[in-house]
C-alpha cells in the first residue's frame, strides 16, 4: 500500500460546493487512482473506474477533485512527499542529505506510476498544467532552497540560474526512468550530484554586464 496523508483534504474538508466532506474516503480514492495508473496508464484511467474500485459514486469523487488530472496528481503527492532537505551547513552536505533521502523502495510499482504519467504528459495539456504546478514545481522549489542557502553562505555565485541547476537532477532522473524502466536509486542520485550538479554549482560565474 502507498503511504497516505490528508494534507490536501483534512477530516473536515469542504467540497467544491462548500459542503463539509468526510475525508476518510479520500485514501480509498487516491489508492484506487494510483493502482489504476500503474495498471492501465493515465490515458485509460477513468473516474468511473476509480469510483468502481473505491466502491463509491462518481459524484462523490467530483465533489473532492474537479477532474482526473487533479485526482491523480493529488494521489501522487500524497504517495511521494516533497523532500525536506536538511540544512547541514554546507552545499555538499545538503546535497548528500538529499541523495540519502532518495530510495528505490517503491520499486516496480513506483516506476509504473511515473511511466503511466510520462506517456500522457507529452500530449495532454491539462495534465501538463496540473502536474507542473502541483507536482514538479514544489519539488523544484525544495531543491532550489539548497542552492539559495549556498549562495547565502558564499559557496556559490549568485549569478547562477538556480532554477536551471535545480531542474538538472529531476530531468536526469526522468531520463533514467524512461530508458531503464526503473526508479533512480540513491547511488544514481549521488553520482549525478558528485559529477554534474556540485561541480556546476560551484564553478565560478561572473555577473553579466548590461
Amino acid at each position: 500500500m502507498v503511504e497516505e496523508r490528508s494534507e490536501a483534504h483534512g477530516p473536515q474538508a469542504r467540497s467544491r460546493g462548500g459542503r463539509s466532506l468526510d475525508a476518510t474516503r479520500d485514501a480509498a480514492f487516491r489508492q484506487a487512482a494510483l493502482e489504476l495508473l500503474a495498471e492501465v496508464g493515465y490515458e485509460r484511467l477513468t473516474i468511473d473506474a476509480v469510483a468502481a474500485r473505491a466502491q463509491a459514486g462518481k459524484p462523490t469523487i467530483y465533489r473532492r477533485w474537479p477532474g482526473k488530472a487533479e485526482l491523480v496528481v493529488d494521489a501522487l503527492n500524497n504517495a511521494r512527499r516533497v523532500p525536506e532537505i536538511a540544512d547541514t551547513g554546507s552545499l555538499r552536505g545538503d546535497l548528500a542529505a538529499f541523495a540519502a533521502s532518495v530510495t528505490n523502495a517503491e520499486g516496480r510499482f513506483g516506476a509504473r506510476l511515473m511511466i503511466g504519467m510520462v506517456n500522457a504528459l507529452s500530449h495532454d495539456a491539462d495534465l501538463r498544467r496540473v502536474f507542473s504546478g502541483g507536482f514538479v514545481a514544489p519539488r523544484t522549489a525544495a531543491v532550489r532552497v539548497v542552492f539559495e542557502r549556498a549562495v547565502a553562505r558564499g559557496e556559490m555565485s549568485g549569478a547562477h540560474d538556480l532554477d536551471l541547476i535545480a531542474r538538472i537532477l529531476p530531468a536526469l532522473a526522468l531520463q533514467q526512468l524512461v530508458t531503464s524502466g526503473q526508479m533512480p536509486t540513491a547511488a544514481f542520485v549521488r553520482r549525478v550530484i558528485d559529477e554534474i550538479v556540485y561541480p556546476l554549482a560551484t564553478a565560478p560565474q561572473t555577473e553579466e554586464k548590461s
